[in-house]
């Protein structure tokens, strides 16, 4: 009781580590709000707790005893005559004009606030000197989450704030919450976007499907079936709703589970878009890295120039040309791709990763080039450092946070699925399922696939967001502060 009694009365240096913490997210309304909602049955008993303590508070006495004695001793009419003054002063420099009503009003809105500040103030110093403060809800709290029985009897009830205290109290744990909490929002938002265009869209899922041949009973029972008939808002309404139960229906085509078929897809289109990747940065980031070396040289324009030539060609006609050769022509590789024979995937990883082994190799060498000649890679060289040691310790860690963007975004783009290589290859991912389901458009089918899209571009970015901190310090930093 006693420590309790002494974190009330203005806290200890030796407070707990989750009072810490919950005292820094009182300074954040979001985060206070927040507290209340997940620790609302601990909030409860501690509020009741409070009113008991509160009873037995001295502040409201001495506040009073102090506010009669400021005001017998004249200090008030002393700091009305003074703020009186101020205010005449004022008018007369800015040549205002004088009415006296409006200067007794502002006169004694002043005062007031003035004196109920030096009151406050006062009361402070002579509770401090007493030992004692001002009873707060917040200061009981504080005392009670560094009371080990109290933390041992809130435990299950306060669970989920417990849970909140730890991922708040961890700079990294948090930011990633905070971005994968958001991200849920974006999602959202692109199912209520991409919901809304096929909703008012020409198109007519049970006329493609049925055929024109299909009666208007046929088409009625078929949107009947579906729910197509029903209103926008109630349609919306079930597609968010299967959103969070991860219940995302049913093909329009082959009654199939949309969420079934997007997991089996998915391993292939991971397979695809992980060894592209692989691919693109053994071979982009070495390159990039030799043309910044030899800058203008005859080595670097001709690494640039294949680098262009990639970013140039088109992945259709790559793959085309490709299967010509390699597969009809020479019969090295099979034409299309086979599960479970890696030869069929030789062909698609180099046409994925053409493309993107040029843009890496690209951003490598002109973000190579920009801290080539900065201070602390002149002062190393000064120190008598080797260039392989200057280089690959001070640049490539520099330089990696716009290279880290763009493999983080192309790769992103990749796992949504690379619909035209898949196509020519005639690969069952995702990008060759959602392009052939839109042309229905098979609502819920592409709902699934936009989803899976924006989870999957959404995880990327807080990967890519880790990433930043693990290579930059001054970006480890500013995360800690925020």
């Amino acid at each position: 009781m006693l420590a309790v009694k002494h974190d009330v009365a203005g806290g200890t240096s030796h407070s707990s580590w989750l009072s810490r913490k919950y005292q820094d997210m009182q300074l954040r309304r979001t985060y206070q709000i927040l507290l209340w909602i997940v620790g609302l049955p601990v909030h409860l008993i501690v509020f009741f707790y409070y009113l008991h303590k509160r009873k037995q508070d001295t502040y409201i006495d001495v506040f009073e005893e102090v506010n009669h004695r400021l005001i017998a001793s004249g200090d008030k009419e002393k700091i009305r005559a003074d703020i009186h003054q101020q205010v005449l002063r004022k008018k007369e420099f800015f040549n205002e004009k004088i009415k006296p009503h409006e200067i007794d009003k502002q006169t004694k809105q002043w005062t007031e606030e003035t004196f109920q500040k030096i009151v406050r103030l006062k009361v402070e110093e002579e509770l401090k000197s007493q030992g004692q403060a001002k009873i707060t809800f917040e200061h009981i709290f504080v005392s009670l989450l560094s009371n080990r029985i109290f933390l041992i009897a809130s435990f299950i009830p306060g669970l989920p704030m417990y849970v909140v205290l730890f991922l708040y109290g961890h700079v990294f744990l948090k930011y990633i919450v905070e971005r994968l909490f958001m991200s849920v929002f974006v999602i959202i938002g692109v199912v209520i976007l991409v919901f809304t265009i096929l909703y008012f869209s020409p198109f007519d899922p049970a006329a493609n499907i049925l055929g024109e041949s299909a009666t208007k009973e046929q088409i009625a029972t078929f949107n009947h079936l579906y729910g197509l008939d029903q209103s926008y808002i109630h349609q919306l309404w079930n597609a968010l709703k299967g959103f969070f139960t991860f219940d995302l229906g049913k093909s329009f085509t082959g009654n199939e589970e949309v969420a079934t078929s997007i997991v089996n897809r998915f391993p292939i289109t991971l397979t695809l878009a992980v060894w592209s990747l692989v691919m693109a940065i053994v071979v982009a980031i070495p390159i990039g890295v030799m043309s910044a070396t030899r800058p203008y040289s005859f080595f670097d324009y001709s690494f640039m120039f294949i680098a262009l030539l990639g970013l140039s060609i088109p992945n259709f006609w790559q793959g085309l040309i490709f299967i010509l050769n390699f597969s009809i022509k020479w019969q090295w590789l099979p034409a299309t791709y086979s599960p479970g024979n890696w030869l069929s995937m030789l062909m698609p990883v180099v046409v994925l990763g053409t493309g993107l082994t040029a843009s890496i190799a690209r951003m490598t060498r002109s973000s190579m080039l920009e801290v080539m000649y900065e201070d602390y890679m002149i002062t190393a060289k000064a120190k008598g450092l080797s260039q392989q040691h200057i280089l690959w310790r001070h640049g490539i860690g520099n330089a990696m946070i716009p290279i880290i963007t763009v493999i983080g975004l192309l790769f992103g783009a990749m796992l949504g699925g690379a619909a035209v290589t898949e196509k020519v290859f005639n690969i069952s991912g995702i990008g060759s399922y959602i392009v052939d389901k839109q042309f229905i458009p098979d609502i819920p089918s592409i709902l699934g696939g936009v989803v899976y899209v924006a989870i999957t571009i959404s995880l990327v970015n807080v990967i890519i967001d880790i990433l930043y901190a693990f290579f930059d310090p001054r970006i480890r930093s500013k995360m800690k502060q925020y």
